[in-house]
């Protein structure tokens, strides 16, 4: 049996499993759903579900969700941007002709248009020339379909959901497996929004106000790739994530006329400054393991004893299983018509929890799962 045709039977199984104990009680050492919460315990690094368990089902729906959390995700991640009458939603971008069936829709071909964001050109059609219940007439497709075929199945399949939704689905889901979920939520582009005349960031914390999450105990995260969660920080005392893109700066610190890159963010005085607002930084992660061109690894950056020196936990993005995502010497293949097929994701995984990063960002929560468990085991000894 080829690789793709064995990690496909390895996505059916897994999912059958984690479906069949999703409503069993606190499992017992080893099985997912019972995956160890980090708390106060920095010695066990947390498995975040990027977009829910994208690797399986269409991202940022309420069935990639809710596989995250069966496979043992302790936090869920979700991206908002809002809708044309103010309500927060789960995508990725603003523009939805990747990530839904838009394009089929002839009622909405005249929506079709182009924007600039943060300096970069999109044509296509955007959450925020939508009422939200436009936009539950369409259905989330995979992103990715060259790389996931085996998710294209889905397609057709899903809404989109709301920020409110999500964190319902959290909940719920909380409730089924025993164990709190947490929410990892990133404000999308709020320097656009803003010069639209759109406060997504006062939009996200009446939900969370609503929604009761506004105190320091509660299992929420806040992340941006802006600055703005220097703002957030004096309104909600949740955890706030500065994530730091590979190249460029902060849209709303160039939109401010600032200099600083996210170069800058990362020396010991850009860490530390980012440590008066923020509990701890996302960085892409070849920022920890560089790689040259071929995907070969090199050495590992200071990065993280420099973020902990100054205080700040380190949660990369994002892990992982296909070849193309993976580092040349983790690879299952060299052939280039083999970058959807798995390679050493879990390997790759522990190699980072070896680093001593905080978390990790993954699509695949079982992959992340089984190497927090090596990683944790081996450490014991």
């Amino acid at each position: 049996m080829g690789s793709r045709r064995l990690a496909l039977g390895l996505i059916a199984t897994v999912a059958a499993l984690t479906t069949a104990c999703s409503t069993a009680q606190p499992s017992g050492p080893g099985q997912p759903s019972a995956a160890p919460s980090r708390g106060d315990d920095k010695a066990t690094p947390l498995v975040i579900g990027h977009r829910g368990a994208p690797g399986y089902r269409p991202e940022h729906t309420i069935a990639s969700y809710e596989l995250a959390a069966r496979m043992g995700a302790d936090y869920i991640e979700a991206d908002v941007v809002p809708t044309k009458d103010g309500v927060l939603v789960d995508r990725h971008e603003p523009e939805i002709g990747g990530t839904t069936d838009v394009a089929s829709h002839p009622e909405f071909a005249d929506r079709k248009t182009t924007k600039t964001i943060d300096g970069t050109q999109m044509t296509g059609w955007f959450t925020e020339d939508f009422t939200l219940a436009e936009l539950k007439t369409l259905r989330a497709v995979e992103r990715l379909p060259d790389v996931r075929q085996h998710n294209t199945m889905y397609n057709g399949r899903y809404q989109i959901p709301t920020l409110q939704e999500y964190l319902d689905t959290a909940k719920r889901m909380s409730d089924e497996l025993h164990r709190t979920i947490g929410v990892y939520i990133e404000t999308k582009h709020p320097t656009f929004f803003r010069s639209l005349g759109i406060g997504v960031d006062p939009m996200l914390v009446d939900v969370l106000n609503r929604n009761g999450l506004n105190k320091a105990d509660s299992k929420v995260f806040i992340e941006s790739f802006e600055t703005n969660i220097r703002g957030l920080h004096s309104q909600i005392p949740v955890p706030m994530i500065q994530l730091i893109d590979v190249t460029g700066a902060p849209a709303d610190l160039v939109a401010a006329g600032d200099r600083r890159t996210y170069a800058d963010l990362l020396t010991p005085a850009g860490l530390a400054e980012i440590a008066t607002y923020a509990k701890g930084i996302g960085p892409e992660k070849s920022q920890i393991v560089p790689t040259d061109m071929a995907g070969n690894p090199g050495q590992p950056t200071t990065l993280v004893a420099d973020a902990h020196r100054a205080g700040l936990m380190v949660h990369p993005y994002t892990f992982r299983d296909e070849n193309q995502f993976l580092p040349a010497d983790l690879r299952s293949s060299p052939n280039p018509f083999s970058a959807s097929d798995y390679g050493k994701g879990i390997d790759e995984d522990v190699r980072f929890f070896q680093l001593g990063v905080d978390g990790i960002f993954t699509d695949n929560t079982d992959t992340g799962i089984e190497a927090r468990t090596q990683f944790l085991s081996t450490k014991a000894k």
